[in-house]
């Protein structure tokens, strides 16, 4: 009987086909640096406009001419009317039920703790750490420290909290959409007269400076990328200090008390929808999620 051997060779799979890989881009490192820039921008703000004698002019000829405007500001009574302790409340409620209904209760905590601690730091802020320089303004406007606005940050805080708590997809859309609403009620703080401009600009610039602050520790303990984007790290630097700088020179070529009056309320709409955009590009893919980190990470491996 013949028996016939067959050699067998070890079968080599044909190599695969990669893609080019690069090295990812460092979500933290952006968010860090936009952290700063507009850390450095809030105090760019309350330099310039409260402690210099140039920009508390400039802003009490702004609430001069706010008291004088009295009723024909009628598109600014709405947030007059509304009260902003209920609305808080209404909001945290809303963050709660939200997660729930997702199943997403740590999601909830970071949203709530993201609405509530940059308001704290501003009214600890207001109250115990900035002032504003006595003007002797024989006209009676007040000269009590507002530097920044409650009414803004709690405006920005609401919208970074909903745009958290919600899914990762939205995120963009509702940060854009909202930021309109932010605007409108900078704008109305400035026309009614509660604010100065560099009030609402510092309340923006607070928020986006914690709101960025948290979302890069939240970064830093997961997986991130290790390339150093150089161009989107010097624009989360640069842009918002630019942006107080800019705002400062249009408000100071403003001659008459009108003139002040409407500039004052357009540059605080622009700065904060501004503002919302701005904070928009390194926010929109950090993953605050515990649960949705997992699942990617499982998807990797």
């Amino acid at each position: 009987m013949a028996v016939i051997l067959f050699e067998t060779r070890p079968v080599t799979p044909p190599p695969a086909r990669h893609a080019l890989v690069t090295r990812a881009v460092s979500r933290t490192a952006v968010l860090a640096a936009s952290a700063a820039g507009f850390a450095l921008a809030f105090v760019a703000a309350y330099l310039l406009f409260v402690r210099t004698e140039a920009g508390r002019g400039v802003e009490n000829g702004v609430v001069r001419s706010a008291q004088a405007a009295g009723a024909t500001v009628s598109w600014a009574v709405p947030l007059q009317e509304a009260d902003l302790v209920v609305v808080l409340g209404a909001v945290a409620v809303l963050l709660v039920v939200i997660s729930l209904v997702r199943r997403r209760f740590a999601l909830g905590v970071t949203a709530l703790l993201l609405l509530a601690a940059p308001l704290v730091v501003a009214q600890l802020l207001k109250l115990y750490v900035l002032d504003r320089p006595s003007t002797g303004d024989r006209f009676g406007v007040a000269d009590h420290n507002s530097f920044p606005s409650g009414h803004v940050s709690a405006a920005m805080a609401v919208l970074v909290a909903l745009a958290i708590v919600l899914p990762r997809r939205f995120r963009l859309p509702a940060l854009v959409a909202g930021g309109v609403v932010v605007a409108w009620v900078a704008a109305a703080a400035v026309a009614l007269g509660w604010h100065r401009l560099s009030d609402t600009v510092g309340g923006c610039l607070l928020v986006a400076a914690v709101t960025c602050a948290g979302a890069a520790v939240v970064s830093a303990r997961r997986p991130d990328g290790d390339r150093v984007p150089p161009i989107p790290m010097l624009c989360g630097l640069l842009a918002p200090p630019a942006l107080v700088l800019a705002g400062f020179a249009v408000l100071g070529t403003a001659t008459s008390g009108a003139a002040q009056f409407v500039a004052a309320m357009v540059l605080a709409a622009l700065s904060a929808l501004t503002v919302v955009l701005l904070l928009a590009g390194p926010l929109r893919r950090v993953t605050f999620d515990p649960a949705e980190g997992r699942v990617r990470r499982l998807r990797r491996h």
